[in-house]
């Protein structure tokens, strides 16, 4: 059974940092590129990141790009989220995907907000 189970989430002020992590298992981790997306209530699931099988040159949504920053352990089925100088618009639920497609399977998410 394929599963991917967030963790990291919290309430921080605007300029605190937050690192996500998602445990994934059930399939061949090394085989498929990752993503985060963010769900806001009412507005749809935004494309955040996505980083490739090797994990080299992920990319990221220009609202995102030099604050946060993609990385994953292929040896413990793991991706992060490095979010840095968090910003009230980057409230919501942070999933991850298995694969580039933001429909793709996910876990049950992690709560982000940032209020001051």
């Amino acid at each position: 059974e394929v599963q991917l189970v967030e963790s990291g989430g919290g309430l921080v002020q605007p300029g605190e940092s937050l690192k996500l992590s998602c445990a994934a298992s059930g399939f061949t981790f090394t085989a498929y590129d990752l993503s985060w997306v963010r769900q806001v209530p009412g507005k749809g699931l935004y494309w955040v990141s996505s980083v490739y099988t090797d994990g080299t040159r992920p990319i990221y949504a220009d609202s995102v790009k030099g604050r946060f920053t993609t990385s994953r352990d292929n040896a413990k089925n793991t991706l992060y989220l490095q979010m840095n100088n968090l910003r009230p618009e980057d409230t919501g639920i942070y999933y991850c995907i298995r694969g580039l497609n933001v429909l793709g399977t996910k876990g049950p998410g992690t709560q982000v907000t940032v209020s001051s």
